[in-house]
C-alpha cells in the first residue's frame, strides 16, 4: 500500500494543468470559508474584549443597548451606595455612571458621514477600565470642552485626531488625547466629561452604570436585589455577557451570507476535483489493470486514488488558509446592527478556524474523489488491460 500511495502522490504532478486548476478552486473557497470565520471571529473579540470579567453594567429594564436605555439620577445614587461594589485604596466605589450618543462624522477616506459613538465619562470610568491607555497627549480637563479619541476613529474621522476640532451638541470640541483598549471597541469612540456632554445635549439621565463586582459577593445576589429593586427598574448584566451580545445579530448575518457563498463554491470545488479524478482514471486504464495484475486488491487502488484526491484538496486547503491569513493585517470599519455605529475590528485567525477549514478541505476532496475512485476500483484486469 505505501508503494501504492507513492505513486498516487507522483500522479498527481502529472497532470499539473488540471491538478493546480483543481488546487486552486479549493485553495479560493477555502479562502473564502476561512475569511469569514475570521471576520466573524474579529467581530466578536473586539466587542467581548469591550467588556471586563470583573464587571457588571446596568440597563433601563428590557434595554438591548446603552443607546435605548435611560438611568435617573436617583437610581444611579441608590446602586452606587450597594454593599456589591468594589471600593478602590481610597475607599471610594468603582463606579461610572455614563452617557452614550452617536453623532455623525465624515470619514477620511471619502468623506462620507457615518454614526460615531461618544461617550460621555466620569472619574470612575477609568478605574473600571484600567485596559484603556493615553498613548499620546493627555486626559481630558473635566467641566471643558475638551475631549480623547479612540485611535481607530481619530483615524477614520475628520476632526478626530489629536489638535484637531470636532463639532457636535452645538459646541466645538478639542481632541486632547488619544487612547488604546486592547483592540476593543472603546477604541471606535470618543470620550469626555459626562456632565459636558449631557448639558450640551439636554440630557438629564445617563445611559448606563458600570462597576467593578467585589469579590467577596456574589454576582447572582447583587443582580437579584438590584433588579428587585421597585424604584430602579433595571438590568443587571455581567459586562461581557452584554457585549457579547452587541454581535450576536451581526455576526449571525456575516456567518449566514458567508457559508452560502462557502457552499455554493464548493460544489465548484467538488465538480472540478471530480472532473481531474475522472480524466486521471481515464488516463490511466491501463496502469490500473497492471496494478490489479500485480496482486493490488480493489480496495488498494480505491485508497489510492481516494489519496491522490485528498492530498490536492489539502494542499489546496492549506494553500487557503495562509492566503486568509494575510487577511489579519486588513483592519475594516463597518456599522454594527445593534448600535448603528461605526465600528472598526481586523480579520482574526484561530487554530479552531485553521481546523475546520482544512477539514472543510478534506470533505470536498473526499466528496470529489470517491465516485472516480469507485470506478477505479471496478475496472476488470482483462478489460482494462486491452484499453489502448
Amino acid at each position: 500500500m505505501p508503494k501504492l500511495l507513492n505513486y498516487s502522490y507522483k500522479n498527481s504532478f502529472a497532470r499539473k494543468l488540471t491538478s493546480i486548476l483543481t488546487l486552486s478552486g479549493i485553495a479560493l473557497v477555502v479562502f473564502v470559508f476561512c475569511a469569514v470565520l475570521m471576520l466573524t471571529n474579529g467581530l466578536e473579540q473586539t466587542l467581548v474584549a469591550t467588556g471586563s470579567s470583573q464587571n457588571a453594567i446596568v440597563v433601563r429594564k428590557a434595554a438591548n443597548t446603552e443607546l435605548v436605555s435611560l438611568v435617573g439620577r436617583e437610581a444611579a445614587d441608590i446602586i452606587k451606595t450597594d454593599q456589591g461594589i468594589m471600593r478602590d485604596a481610597g475607599g471610594q466605589p468603582m463606579f461610572a455612571n455614563e452617557v452614550l450618543l452617536l453623532i455623525s462624522l465624515p470619514k477620511r477616506t471619502n468623506g462620507e458621514e457615518s454614526n460615531v459613538p461618544v461617550r460621555g465619562i466620569s472619574d470612575g470610568s477609568f478605574k473600571v477600565r484600567p485596559h484603556v491607555k493615553i498613548t499620546q497627549g493627555r486626559m481630558f480637563q473635566p467641566g471643558t470642552s475638551e475631549i480623547i479619541a479612540g485611535v481607530k476613529v481619530a483615524g477614520n474621522f475628520v476632526g478626530c485626531g489629536l489638535g484637531e476640532t470636532v463639532r457636535f451638541g452645538q459646541r466645538d470640541w478639542t481632541v486632547v488625547g488619544l487612547f488604546e483598549a486592547g483592540g476593543s471597541g472603546f477604541e471606535s469612540e470618543i470620550c469626555g466629561d459626562v456632565d459636558q456632554f449631557m448639558a450640551a445635549f439636554e440630557r438629564p439621565i445617563y445611559s448606563s452604570l458600570t462597576f467593578a463586582v467585589d469579590p467577596a459577593h456574589s454576582f447572582a445576589d447583587i443582580k437579584k436585589r438590584l433588579e428587585a429593586d421597585p424604584r430602579l427598574q433595571v438590568d443587571v448584566l455581567p459586562e461581557r455577557e452584554y457585549y457579547h451580545k452587541q454581535s450576536a445579530a451581526f455576526s449571525g448575518f456575516i456567518n449566514m451570507l458567508g457559508v452560502a457563498i462557502s457552499v455554493i463554491f464548493s460544489f465548484g470545488a467538488i465538480v472540478g476535483a471530480m472532473i481531474t479524478m475522472y480524466a486521471s482514471v481515464a488516463n490511466r486504464t491501463v496502469e490500473i489493470g497492471t496494478l490489479r495484475a500485480l496482486g493490488f486488491s480493489r480496495a488498494s487502488v480505491l485508497g489510492a486514488f481516494l489519496f491522490e484526491s485528498l492530498f490536492i484538496a489539502i494542499v489546496g486547503g492549506v494553500i487557503g488558509i495562509l492566503l486568509a491569513t494575510s487577511l489579519q493585517f486588513v483592519e475594516i470599519s463597518t456599522t454594527n446592527f445593534d448600535t448603528f455605529a461605526e465600528l472598526a475590528f481586523s480579520f482574526r485567525m484561530s487554530p479552531e478556524i485553521a481546523i475546520n477549514s482544512l477539514i472543510f478541505s478534506i470533505i470536498m476532496g473526499i466528496i470529489g474523489g470517491f465516485l472516480p475512485a469507485v470506478r477505479a476500483s471496478r475496472l476488470r484486469i482483462v478489460q482494462a488491460l486491452k484499453t489502448r
